[in-house]
């Protein structure tokens, strides 16, 4: 009997949602928004956990994106020359801690192909190393158009098991370059690897008026902290508001004076701000509390 006639509180609450499920999936209209709005409710009620939404509204953030929209731009991508010795291009790779780099011939423009890492650990004894060049590691580049849409793409990286592309524009020259990372990050969020910095601290004292900082600290927080106060109308962050001053990603080394403050980017990859040494005038009194 009991199974026959749910109780009419619960019955009522389940058929909301399968309600809009179907609504969604066999009726019309059918649309993202509607789909969000069920997500939204299915959180809400706890039936998915907001990590599980966030994953899923990316999938469909993603479906919507080309690779144009996602790609790192040429500008600021780390290759390595195919006429470079072992010594000149080594260093490039360690600096970078990257696994995968485009190899150019003489502009990059011109791609030759990709190196990976891992692949020079087959010469590991040195005069095994002394007569290694680039084009006898290199592995063919997979070129796309910045119009290619990035769903589609995602499965290509995954049947055809490679985790970089090239992507030229309508007159064949290389606008940037696309990972099967930055398409998962879309999706689940920004992804660490052992090379990335642990820090505990998001502001921390190195040595007099000298600190170390997160890119990522929040502009209040840091305002707070510094008992200063930059424009948040440029960046939520500091390494934003950094970004936004120096007019391009900056390496690793690079200092600019913004008011009476001197940053000096300590570490960066090929995408963003990592890490900032920042320097404060010597009788400036900060507070050294995070805002609430």
């Amino acid at each position: 009997m009991s199974d026959d006639n749910p109780h009419p509180s619960n019955g009522s609450s389940n058929k909301s949602i399968l309600d809009k499920i179907v609504q969604v999936f066999t009726g019309e209209p059918k649309n993202k928004d509607q789909l969000v709005d069920v997500l939204n409710d299915a959180q809400e009620r706890e039936l998915i956990k907001p990590e599980t939404k966030q994953m899923i509204e990316g999938v469909l953030e993603v479906a919507d994106m080309r690779v144009r929209d996602i790609m790192i731009p040429r500008s600021q991508m780390i290759t390595l020359d195919i006429n470079q010795s072992l010594d000149e291009f080594l260093p490039i790779i360690l600096e970078s801690a990257h696994s995968r780099f485009p190899v150019v011939n003489d502009d990059i423009d011109h791609i030759e192909g990709i190196l990976l890492a891992k692949d020079l650990l087959a010469y590991g004894f040195k005069e095994q190393t002394e007569n290694i060049t680039l084009a006898n590691l290199i592995r063919p580049a997979i070129i796309i158009p910045e119009s290619k849409k990035v769903e589609p793409l995602l499965k290509e990286f995954r049947s055809k098991r490679y985790h970089m592309a090239i992507v030229v524009d309508e007159y064949g020259g290389v606008s940037g370059l696309v990972t099967i990372e930055d398409i998962l990050e879309l999706i689940v969020g920004e992804i660490e690897d052992e090379t990335d910095d642990e820090l505990e601290e998001e502001i921390k004292r190195l040595a007099g008026n000298v600190y170390q900082v997160k890119a990522l600290t929040d502009l209040a927080d840091f305002d707070e902290y510094f008992n200063c106060e930059f424009d948040k109308e440029d960046a939520d962050t500091i390494g934003g508001l950094v970004l936004h001053h120096f007019g391009h990603l900056p390496k690793k080394g690079e200092e600019i004076a913004i008011g009476n403050f001197t940053f000096k980017v300590t570490s960066a990859d090929s995408r963003r701000i990592l890490v900032l040494q920042v320097t404060i005038p010597k009788n400036h009194t900060i507070t050294g509390k995070l805002a609430d």
